[in-house]
């Protein structure tokens, strides 16, 4: 139990996730923070973005948030959030087609409160979408990171002897 913080993630549909886990990674409002157990009490607002949950023996857990609060205790992390998903459940085609409709009702300058609920819709969709390609990006960048190492190893390794 030491190696680990309770993690609750909540939205207004009600819980998403609840347990233990030995990091936490939220997408906070003025960037990504990494949570691990004992960390110092904090209250933040959060961004749309991942939660990633990873619990010790398990695979790591993904979540989508719209924006929202985060809440961080020693043993205790609360992500209160605006709107929430597993990464699993969403659709790529679904985001997109949300993503063309929000697009349009923000083109069709309607009243504010229209505006903000298709703004809130386009970003949702846009993360949705974001998380839908990060694994191929994922996979190119590993692959491009690897090429690099293996160049510059070749470039410099062995090191050049000194002749004496």
């Amino acid at each position: 139990m030491a190696n680990t913080i309770h993690v609750d993630i909540v939205s207004a549909e009600g819980q998403i996730f609840s347990g233990e886990a030995s990091m936490v990674f939220v997408p906070g409002s003025q960037g990504e923070l990494g949570i691990y157990p004992r960390h110092a009490p904090l209250l933040t607002t959060l961004k749309a973005g991942e939660v990633r949950v990873q619990s010790e023996g398990h695979e790591e857990q993904v979540f989508y948030v719209g924006g929202g609060a985060l809440e961080i205790q020693p043993h205790l992390v609360t992500v209160l959030a605006d709107t929430a998903a597993r990464a699993k459940d969403l659709d790529e085609a679904a985001a997109l087609a949300a993503k063309q409709r929000a697009e349009e009702a923000v083109a069709s300058r309607g009243d504010k409160v229209q505006i903000a609920e298709a703004q809130a819709e386009l970003v949702r969709a846009r993360g949705t979408i974001a998380r839908h390609r990060a694994p191929a990006q994922e996979t190119l960048r590993g692959r491009a990171t690897s090429e690099f190492t293996c160049i510059f190893r070749s470039s410099f390794w062995p090191p050049a002897r000194a002749s004496g």
